[in-house]
């Protein structure tokens, strides 16, 4: 089965190389995606609506519910009952994004954080410590994304 899918990405990747206009609706694409990333399609996938949040005048913590300090353009708040904490998932809308230190946003967040309003398959999206940090993300607000799990981590996310 792995030798297969492997065959599928390499034949596909060569027709995506020769073919130089991408389009929106990438199946092939994302069934590579799905294959680097370790998930298979069907499996570990959620459609999810984005809201942002940031740390802003009313204090939100600057620890997630694992204690863990909450890292701008990483950290997602999530339903545990859905994604579980420790999961590192992969948003391919938010790959390009600029990120606070200038470098562009490689689509990885870590679910890190609850929050009592996430219920079902909904997600938060910390921004930084303020509303101007939302700006980049502004379009993904309210959005349905596509919420890809990729692996789990062990102690604090990466800052």
């Amino acid at each position: 089965m792995r030798r297969r899918l492997a065959a599928l990405a390499v034949f596909s990747a060569i027709g995506i190389a020769s073919n130089a206009q991408a389009a929106n609706n990438d199946p092939v694409g994302d069934l590579i995606t799905s294959v680097i990333s370790g998930a298979l399609p069907g499996t570990g996938v959620f459609n999810v609506k984005a809201t942002l949040y940031h740390a802003g005048a009313k204090g939100v913590g600057v620890l997630d519910s694992l204690g863990c300090k909450v890292v701008p353009m990483r950290t997602i708040a999530v339903d545990r009952t859905v994604i579980p904490r420790r999961t590192v998932i992969f948003i391919k809308e938010t790959v390009g994004l600029a990120m606070p230190d200038g470098q562009s946003h490689d689509g990885y967040w870590y679910a890190s954080d609850i929050g009592g309003a996430i219920k079902g398959k909904r997600i938060d999206l910390y921004t930084g410590k303020n509303a101007a940090s939302m700006k980049p993300m502004q379009k993904l607000n309210l959005s349905t994304l596509t919420a890809v799990k990729v692996g789990e981590f062990k102690g604090c996310p990466p800052a």
